[in-house]
């Protein structure tokens, strides 16, 4: 399985698994929403992760008709939120560390 994080798409391929025009995946990336990986300084490459992110602004922009300045609150939110879990779940893993260290625990 490749990683999710390795770029092999280029835009136009990037374009044609999201639905959206090429432009439109460059203003995401003006924009800040999506950062693909560049190559040779020119060419864009896109992972799976990026191709998630991008259907996830089309259902956010198209299905749900929130804007581009919405689009980006929520994005962030949404970074937030795994970061507190990623957080939360470290915790709880020390929590567990330190209660089998417990004697009789």
């Amino acid at each position: 399985m490749r990683d999710p994080q390795e770029p092999v798409y280029m835009i136009g391929i990037a374009a044609q698994l999201t639905g959206l025009h090429p432009q439109t995946v460059r203003l995401y990336e003006r924009l800040g929403l999506v950062a693909p990986q560049r190559v040779n300084k020119k060419n864009r490459l896109y992972c799976e992760l990026d191709i998630e992110r991008l259907l996830q602004i089309r259902r956010f922009t198209q299905e749900m008709g929130v804007n581009l300045a919405g689009v980006e609150v929520i994005l962030g939110l949404l970074m937030q939120i795994e970061q507190m879990q990623a957080a939360i779940d470290h915790l709880a893993s020390e929590l567990e560390t330190l209660r089998d260290q417990r004697p009789g625990g």
